[in-house]
């Protein structure tokens, strides 16, 4: 029963951050260095890999590709926790404390490679 809830709110959780990146760019693109290139190209890419993943993790099938994706998506993605830090924890007009954005660099990216490596082994 554990498994199917961490494997399907997996899916949810990917599906509705990548919506999020199509819905809401603002807040991603405040977040995206100006280094990387194109800020709404790369929104815009990590919006439709976040719901890759998410149609990907449904299928058995297909599920490690998911997992190897996720990983990979959340390496990337440390460049701008980073960025978000090193710009005071704020994203436009949108701040968190910053003892949070470490949290969330240091403890729950680390849980979310952890989750998506856990449910390769998920069998249905």
């Amino acid at each position: 029963m554990i498994h199917k809830l961490l494997l399907y709110s997996f899916i949810f959780l990917y599906g509705i951050a990548g919506i999020l990146h199509f819905v809401q760019p603002d807040l991603y693109l405040e977040v995206i260095p100006e280094w990387l290139g194109n800020k709404v190209i790369i929104n815009y890419l990590a919006g439709a890999m976040e719901l890759l993943v998410a149609i990907l993790a449904y299928s058995k099938n297909t599920r490690v590709v998911a997992v190897y994706i996720t990983i990979a998506m959340l390496l990337a993605f440390t460049i701008s926790h980073v960025y978000f830090i090193q710009q005071g924890s704020c994203a436009g007009t949108f701040c968190i404390a910053p003892w949070i954005a470490w949290v969330r660099l240091l403890i729950i990216h680390p849980l979310l490679i952890w989750w998506a490596w856990f449910i390769r082994k998920i069998s249905y």
